[in-house]
C-alpha cells in the first residue's frame, strides 16, 4: 500500500513539474494543436469552396504560381503527394483551366506545370478568402500575438519537415477525426 501511495504520488508530482514550466499540463500541446487545425481546417475549406479538388487544388495551384517547380515530380515531391494522385488532381486543375502542362526546359521528357492567366486570377480570389479565414481563425490574437505565433509555428513546422521529409500534411488532416 505505502508504496504504491508513493508511485501514485511521484506520477503526480513528476506530472505537475513536466507541464509546471510551461504552464499546461502533458498532453494539452495536443489538444491545443488538434483544436487549432481543425478551427482551420473548416474555415479553409469554406474559403476554397468552389475551387477545383478544393484544398489540394489550391495548394497545387498556389506552389505552382508560388514556388515554381523545375516539373511534376518536383511538384510532387514538395506538397508530399503521391505522383499517382498529383496526376489525377492536375487532369481536374488542367481541365478547368488553371493550370497547364508544358514541356520542363531541362528535360523535354518531363512535364512542368504552370499556371494560366485564369489560373493566376482565380489564385487571387482564393488567397484573398483564404487570407480572411486564417485572419477570423486568430481573431482572438492581437497583431503582434498573430505575428508571433505564425513565426513560431513556421519554424516549427521546417524542424519537424526537416526531421521528417516525407511527412505529409494532407495526411495529418485526413485523418482527424
Amino acid at each position: 500500500m505505502e508504496g504504491s501511495a508513493g508511485l501514485d504520488g511521484g506520477a503526480a508530482a513528476g506530472a505537475a513539474g513536466a507541464g509546471g514550466a510551461r504552464g499546461t499540463v502533458p498532453g494539452d500541446l495536443g489538444w491545443n494543436l488538434g483544436m487549432v487545425l481543425r478551427g482551420y481546417q473548416t474555415r479553409f475549406e469554406e474559403a476554397v469552396e468552389g475551387m477545383p479538388s478544393g484544398i489540394r487544388g489550391f495548394q497545387v495551384l498556389s506552389a505552382v504560381v508560388h514556388r515554381d517547380p523545375p516539373n511534376q515530380q518536383a511538384l510532387a515531391a514538395h506538397l508530399s503527394i503521391d505522383r499517382t494522385v498529383l496526376t489525377y488532381l492536375l487532369d481536374t486543375l488542367v481541365d478547368a483551366g488553371v493550370v497547364e502542362r508544358v514541356p520542363a526546359p531541362s528535360d523535354r521528357r518531363a512535364r512542368k506545370i504552370v499556371a494560366t492567366q485564369r489560373g493566376r486570377s482565380v489564385l487571387v480570389r482564393y488567397e484573398e478568402r483564404v487570407a480572411a479565414a486564417e485572419t477570423g481563425l486568430l481573431a482572438g490574437l492581437d497583431e503582434g500575438e498573430s505575428g508571433v505565433l505564425e513565426s513560431l509555428i513556421s519554424q516549427l513546422a521546417m524542424a519537424i519537415h526537416r526531421d521528417q521529409p516525407g511527412s505529409s500534411p494532407c495526411e495529418a488532416m485526413d485523418h482527424l477525426p
